[in-house]
């Protein structure tokens, strides 16, 4: 995002400090605070961990989500939650956040956020977060920031080292193969009942399954990779270092300090206290880290690491020259062994790939294939061999991936027998063949295989839950007792309500977590409002929306007595963001883009509209509609906004399905025990109850006068006609009510009338 100089202008402010410092939080909370943002974060899980943080906020139809594996593009999004390397480049915003920008200094990634850092500007706002060893860096490339240090909100102790048997609840053992992950694991299950496994090969969707097993205390304890060092949010409060080696792809070498607290400030969360421990046999920390870890004072970063980014694409010798050039500052270290560029040395030599090879547009291909990851970490030469394939095939006559070879890739792919090794192996060339179909101009029919590889991560992510809790969780505890029976009951609910296939040995985990996570991934369009304004879903009741913050965000209960506290959290953080889609959606009619330049005094009636569901009262919005200009009164009309001389409301929100999503907020606003009417398509007036005020029938679009709820394009149509005359009977036959709520109504409109003339006023 190679932004015009006026834009470079923008406020910059770079966050660090430690780890639980709020600084991702505080990112997020101030790109909604704009109109359109961006943020770039270091992992694919953390990545949507913040876009359901998000989407829960503003609603999925407000953002979008974006990583080398997954897409997620709604029609107009105002958000983009991504990974930092798929930020899309031709989009600008308003705000702009990289996170953990202190990786610039990685071998492998650090100049794509050296990149960032450079040259990526939001129009308004920037933000750049990390840690305190980033600081000299940013002060030297970015000397316009404003740089603010972030102090940890709880302590970080030294627990000393612990045996396995000693470790309190709470706590992540932190290990950095797989094999040693599985090890630690299986002692957990036979010691402690059993664990979760979160590593950085999991998808987003079995991450969140084993997550939610540990949030909501099915099981006490996780083993994880340092993958919950890139800012993950969990309830952690120890974190007990199994290994202090790790091989980082070219070397098994010891963490240095700093890495290790990024890892062990996972501990404490907020204002809860952390400590960190070592797993005997491993022995104590020496002093001096324990005192780096507790104090958060690290060595300095002195260098980070740089690619050009103007490429050259004249020919093969111009892109591998421009991809060499040296960086003019000395803070800057050229990478000289990316896998890319290794890919591209590799694939040049080709002969046939060389001959194709000499437009500019090929040269520029090939890049973009030598871009491919290796997700699945083969011999080089097995890598080569797929990004050849896939060139070869682009740059040929049709200039697109084969239907038949695609699909032979994917077949292979569907099955779902196997170890946890054998799945996540799966799962990794899922991850490759993910990243090639969202590369929408290489495939006929793209989006068909992109669903299809989407069915095939999810397929395997269930499969994998399911392996790793029937493996690291022991059945025979209590709580693995009563998920047992939840699950034994809902097969009979899963057989009746959705079709499930729960015949032969009994439901497995992942008829249940399957049918679930179905849900958390599904679109809006799979979820309604039945008449009592409850969610529903495939025929059956999943919850109900309770009291939020206001009318427009709502909380929501899950009444699902069936399930079991992670099944249960994970539909209830979907459900919390499709009520978000909800509101936003009953409220398009009045964020239509024409209606996006219109003057202030047109916003402020807009802003009352929203805040009333569609509905205010011309006598609270008197100094903005004297102000609004006429080009702004044409807007407003064709988006079928009505500035009445008594009422103001969107025509488009007296519809009747409009009305239910109106109804059902109001309820929950209001509350259980209280209840709001639910007008149909018909019902022009009703009486309101005594515990049904004002506030509530106007947002229901349905103003009180004289004591009476008009629908307000009636109250609207009856104020006119009384003005010229009107009496009590024809109100009465035209509301369909008696004469004496006729009466009040028109006693209460001539009153109004009457007060307006007596001062002089007039809209």
């Amino acid at each position: 995002m190679l932004l015009p100089k006026s834009l470079l202008a923008s406020s910059i402010t770079a966050q660090i400090g430690p780890t639980n410092t709020g600084k991702t939080h505080r990112a997020v909370e101030r790109m909604l605070t704009h109109e359109t943002g961006m943020i770039g974060l270091p992992l694919r899980l953390l990545a949507r961990e913040i876009y359901d943080r998000v989407s829960a906020q503003v609603g999925e139809g407000a953002v979008a989500l974006v990583t080398g594996e997954e897409k997620r593009m709604p029609a107009r999004p105002r958000y983009f939650v991504c990974t930092v390397e798929a930020m899309p480049a031709d989009r600008e915003v308003d705000f702009l956040a990289v996170d953990e920008i202190h990786l610039a200094g990685h071998v492998e990634r650090g100049h794509v956020f050296t990149d960032r850092l450079l040259g990526w500007r939001g129009r308004r706002e920037t933000w750049f977060l990390g840690a305190d060893t980033i600081r000299p860096i940013l002060e030297r490339l970015v000397p316009t920031a404003g740089i603010e240090r972030k102090p940890r909100m709880s302590r970080l102790s030294w627990g000393g080292n612990v045996h396995l048997r000693g470790l309190p609840p709470r706590t992540a053992v932190v290990a950095f193969s797989v094999d040693r992950v599985y090890e630690l694991a299986e002692r957990l299950r036979a010691r402690r009942g059993g664990t979760a496994v979160v590593m950085g090969a999991l998808s987003p969707r079995a991450r969140n399954a084993q997550v939610a097993l540990y949030q909501s205390g099915e099981v006490d304890y996780m083993v994880a990779t340092d993958a919950i060092g890139m800012g993950l949010n969990m309830d952690v409060d120890c974190v007990a270092f199994a290994d202090l080696r790790k091989y980082d792809g070219r070397k098994l070498r010891e963490l240095e300090d700093a890495e290790l607290a990024q890892i062990a400030g996972r501990a404490g969360r907020y204002h809860n206290n952390g400590k960190f421990v070592t797993l005997a046999p491993l022995p104590a920390l020496p002093p001096s880290t324990v005192r780096a870890l507790e104090e958060h004072r690290f060595p300095v970063q002195t260098s980070v690491f740089w690619r050009n980014a103007d490429l050259d694409m004249r020919s093969l010798a111009a892109l591998a020259a421009s991809l060499g050039r040296r960086p003019r500052q000395g803070c800057l270290q050229l990478v000289e062994d990316a896998e890319d560029t290794r890919a591209l040395a590799r694939l040049s030599a080709d002969p046939e790939i060389a001959a194709r090879c000499r437009s500019s547009a090929n040269v520029a291909l090939l890049w973009q294939v030598c871009q491919i990851p290796d997700y699945r970490q083969l011999q080089l030469d097995d890598h080569f061999k797929l990004l050849r394939a896939v060139f070869l095939q682009l740059s040929g006559p049709r200039a697109r991936l084969e239907r038949d070879w695609i699909a032979r890739h994917l077949e292979h792919l569907s099955e779902l027998q196997g170890d946890i090794d054998t799945l996540l192996a799966r799962m990794a060339f899922i991850r490759t063949w993910t990243y090639v179909t969202h590369h929408t101009r290489w495939l006929d029919d793209a989006q068909a295989f992109q669903e299809q590889a989407r069915k095939l991560e999810d397929d395997l992510s269930d499969a994998l839950h399911e392996r790793l809790v029937r493996r690291f969780v022991d059945a025979r505890s209590q709580r693995s007792r009563g998920r047992a029976a939840a699950r034994s009951f809902f097969a009979e609910q899963l057989r009746h309500a959705v079709g499930a296939d729960t015949d032969g040995d009994g439901p497995g985990l992942g008829d249940l977590d399957g049918w679930i996570d179905g849900l958390v991934e599904a679109g809006g369009e799979r979820f309604g409002l039945d008449d009592g304004g409850r969610i529903v879903a495939d025929g059956k009741v999943l919850g109900r929306m309770t009291r939020g913050a206001d009318r427009l965000r709502p909380e929501v209960q899950v009444t699902l007595a069936e399930l079991g506290p992670g099944a249960r959290l994970r539909l209830q953080r979907r459900l919390v963001a499709w009520t978000r889609d909800l509101a936003q959606t009953l409220l398009s009619a009045l964020r239509d883009p024409q209606l996006g330049k219109v003057g202030p005094a047109a916003r402020g009636v807009l802003y009352q509209l929203e805040q009333g569901l569609g509905t205010a009262l011309a006598g609270q919005a008197l100094a903005q509609l004297r102000q609004i200009e006429p080009a702004d009164r044409s807007r407003l009309g064709r988006a079928g906004i009505k500035l009445g001389r008594r009422v103001l409301y969107a025509a488009p929100l007296l519809r009747p399905e409009a009305l239910l999503v109106r109804a059902a907020l109001c309820q929950a606003f209001l509350g259980p025990g209280l209840a709001v009417p639910v007008p149909g398509p018909r019902t022009r007036y009703f009486v309101p109850s005594d515990d049904v005020d004002d506030d509530t029938c106007l947002a229901l679009g349905y103003p009180v006068l004289g004591g009476v709820a008009i629908r307000a394009d009636e109250a609207e149509f009856l104020a006119a006609r009384i003005a010229s005359g009107m009496r009590a009977r024809p109100v009465a036959e035209r509301l369909g009510c008696d004469q004496a709520v006729a009466e009040a109504v028109v006693a209460a409109l001539a009153e109004r009338r009457r007060r307006r003339v007596h001062r002089g006023r007039s809209v």
